[in-house]
């Protein structure tokens, strides 16, 4: 078998499962696990995974050209239902995304607010509010316009928020909030626990989907805020997470 094929089949695979594993790899392609690992290395380098210890995971890193066009009108109804959730003086976190920033759009002119992101889109839509805002400093992910390394999380480190809104690139089958960058799991797990109430505003798109690291679980937050339907079976399983859903209908 020729590299190139057995690097469309990787492909192929971590698209239907969410992740590979390299010993897994090799023996259902009779190479050897360097053979594997090599492999995943040049699909990383063409950008079309994630490597992880042990193997690789899709590619879920998005743009936030791409982002904006996507599930936009979903969007937007979380954020109309986020909106009785923010009242008159709140000190409040947005979290980089672009459901946050539709969240931004409605809450800009409520009186007395303060907002801290880490999102450059959102300070953008807020610089000419009445709002107070604070930006977290650090390294910007330019295709994301976020900041998620220390620096960023130290500053957030001596906050406290009455009120958050978190997004999320993937939520697995277990209901675990993943990212498939390391440097923001740090900040996205520790911030909701400085906030009196936490939201997770997330579409239908980002279940069923797998990233390498985890953030936490869907029951870590005060509620969940999607327009995904869930059976009996997953209701039993948030049940006993503990996870509170807010419909959007």
């Amino acid at each position: 078998m020729l590299a190139a094929e057995r690097q469309s089949i990787i492909v192929e695979l971590i698209h239907e499962n969410g992740s590979v594993q390299v010993e897994e790899l090799a023996l259902q392609l009779n190479v050897s696990p360097m053979t594997i690992r090599r492999d995943l290395m040049k699909l990383q380098e063409d950008n079309k995974v994630e490597r992880c210890h042990g193997g690789a995971v899709a590619k879920q890193e998005v743009t936030y050209e791409d982002k904006q066009t996507s599930h936009k009108e979903e969007k937007k109804k979380i954020a109309r239902t986020c909106l009785p959730f923010v009242k008159e003086g709140d000190t409040m976190f947005l979290d980089a995304g672009t459901t946050t920033y539709e969240i931004a759009r409605l809450i800009k002119d409520i009186p007395g607010i303060m907002i801290v992101t880490n999102d450059l889109e959102i300070a953008q839509l807020l610089k000419s509010s009445d709002a107070e805002l604070f930006i977290c400093g650090g390294n910007i992910q330019k295709s994301t316009g976020s900041m998620f390394d220390r620096y960023a999380t130290d500053m957030l480190a001596d906050f406290k928020f009455d009120v958050g809104f978190f997004g999320a690139a993937s939520i697995n089958a277990s209901f675990e909030v993943t990212t498939p960058t390391m440097e923001k799991m740090w900040l996205k797990r520790e911030t909701p626990k400085q906030c009196e109430k936490s939201y997770l505003v997330v579409d239908q798109s980002k279940f069923d989907r797998q990233a390498m690291a985890k953030i936490n679980d869907l029951g870590d937050y005060t509620g969940v805020v999607t327009d995904k339907k869930f059976d009996l079976r997953e209701r039993k399983r948030l049940d006993d997470l503990g996870a509170i859903i807010v419909e959007v209908e």
